[in-house]
């Protein structure tokens, strides 16, 4: 079964566009301002209402107030949270007494994460990635033999090791400056990273 794919960091109607024409199954708005991806609720709602209704949209924090997360998850903009700060279990139960969205937690290989917290993390999908903030760079994936749940990957991806990554049995694959040049998403990066994830 070929693995789901995240286009992570869209922040222009190009984007949107280009996941319309090519249809990854997420997509993901950058909500952490100090990112270069960053895009403001606003933006992300012009986004969201030109995005195809099949694409689910993820929104990605980092160390947000739980107040703030849950007042953008209730907006209608996102279906799914995903937390890439040092939040614990603590703070997605508290979150989760306040929206019923999904919630996936990133871990970092680099920072230490072990496979044991991986597996132990109460949220509901779990995404491994080499270091916090789109490095670029891609761990050893003979850590994820160890890893016993659904987790997506991320770190260093491109649509040159998309078809590697695909076997290493992820449930999704998340991608974001592997598609991109000068710093903006890519068209035909995204293109080839699909359909060298789908094998088309």
């Amino acid at each position: 079964m070929k693995p789901g794919i995240k286009i992570c960091g869209i922040r222009r109607i190009e984007d949107v566009n280009a996941c319309n024409t090519y249809h990854p199954d997420y997509v993901g708005f950058m909500f952490w301002k100090e990112s270069t991806r960053y895009v403001s609720p606003e933006q992300a709602t012009i986004l969201h209402m030109g995005l195809d209704v099949r694409i689910r949209r993820v929104g990605v924090f980092l160390d947000h107030s739980i107040s703030d997360v849950a007042k953008i998850a209730s907006s209608g903009i996102i279906d799914i949270v995903q937390l890439h700060g040092s939040e614990d279990d603590a703070y997605i139960r508290s979150l989760r007494r306040k929206i019923s969205l999904p919630v996936i937690k990133a871990f970092s290989v680099k920072k230490g994460a072990t496979p044991d917290q991986i597996n132990g993390s109460s949220a509901d999908l779990v995404l491994i990635d080499s270091g916090r903030g789109g490095t670029g760079e891609v761990f050893d994936w003979d850590f994820l033999r160890k890893i016993k749940r659904d987790y997506l990957l991320a770190g260093g991806l491109t649509p040159e090791n998309a078809g590697e990554a695909a076997a290493t049995g992820a449930f999704a694959l998340d991608v974001s400056s592997g598609v991109e040049t000068d710093g903006y998403k890519d068209a035909d990066k995204i293109a080839r990273f699909i359909a060298n994830v789908r094998g088309q």
